[in-house]
């Protein structure tokens, strides 16, 4: 039977925070996220989309630059090996450390899924910070390797004609980059949540401890900060830190449901589902309510089915 509550801060201990509110509610402590303890505290499939995306991105750069070479040996001939071997040798690694731009957005983007307006400012400004260490790095190293090698200093082409032209090569690297990368990821989550069996337990360190808690013990697990808050059957809140999207992934063919930016629910603990207008509906989870925010769809009908 479902329990109706009038408001999440009754359904909580004093203390707890409205559904939405992601202001940090404190403790915790420093210890590696989750079970996987990922680096950087990422989640495996966005380690595998991170190391992936970027050596394919590695060795496509490679090959561009080694074409570029021999293609500016064989169209002036008159320059030499060195100089197209200087030209290309600065741009590739300026390139390859530019990729983390396209990687961070992508992965902070799947995490926090913000608005239409939100992604593009991210992205644009992305693209940007691409173009800016690629082109500002391949000038730094020209500059400092030109008067060592050549006995002159590095000329630089017309900035009216040159940035322009590499603006447009650094957004088009940047756009393809991009959404490769967000196909890996997606790819990478669904195939790991079928090819990894579901654990039964799931390790929370709450601060210096470590609570090894069933899955159906846990109602619901909400962003605090730089914090997440396990919300348990038994009434205890847990917290760990933790970005919500490193846990989500963590907690993918569990399931678990991502129904707001801030929240992931328990599939099987959801004892009703309550519309509240717009769009938007209450999970109700025992005496515990969730946001379910209409940019969600996916996860109305999962819980519906």
């Amino acid at each position: 039977m479902s329990v109706r509550v009038l408001a999440p801060v009754k359904a909580l201990h004093r203390g707890a925070q409205p559904a939405g509110d992601d202001r940090r509610v404190g403790g915790g402590g420093g210890a590696r996220p989750g079970t996987s303890g990922a680096l950087l505290g990422l989640s495996g499939p966005e380690s595998r989309t991170a190391m992936f995306g970027w050596t394919t991105a590695a060795v496509l750069a490679l090959l561009v630059c080694a074409f570029n070479v021999l293609t500016r040996i064989h169209d002036w001939p008159e320059q030499g090996v060195l100089l197209p071997l200087v030209l290309e040798g600065t741009s590739y690694p300026c390139v390859v450390m530019a990729m983390a731009f396209p990687v961070g957005a992508t992965i902070w983007l799947r995490r926090t899924r913000p608005g239409a307006w939100t992604t593009a400012q991210v992205h644009v400004a992305g693209a940007v910070l691409f173009f800016i260490l690629h082109v500002g790095g391949f000038l730094l190293l020209r500059s400092l390797l030109f008067p060592l090698l050549f006995h002159t200093r590095y000329a630089i082409g017309s900035p009216s004609h040159d940035l322009p032209f590499e603006l447009t090569k650094d957004s088009m690297a940047y756009a393809m980059s991009a959404v490769g990368l967000w196909a890996l990821l997606r790819w990478n989550l669904v195939a790991g949540a079928a090819e990894a069996p579901a654990p039964k337990l799931f390790d929370i360190r709450d601060g210096a401890r470590l609570v090894r808690t069933p899955l159906e013990d846990i109602l619901a697990v909400r962003s605090a900060g730089n914090y997440v808050e396990f919300v348990l059957g038994d009434g205890r809140r847990l917290l760990m830190r933790s970005p919500l999207g490193a846990v989500e992934a963590e907690l993918s063919g569990c399931g678990f449901v991502r129904t707001h930016r801030s929240w992931l629910v328990n599939a099987a603990r959801m004892t009703g589902l309550r519309p509240e207008g717009s769009g938007d509906y209450a999970v109700e989870l025992g005496g515990l309510e969730a946001p379910l925010s209409r940019r969600f769809p996916e996860a109305l009908a999962a819980l519906r089915g």
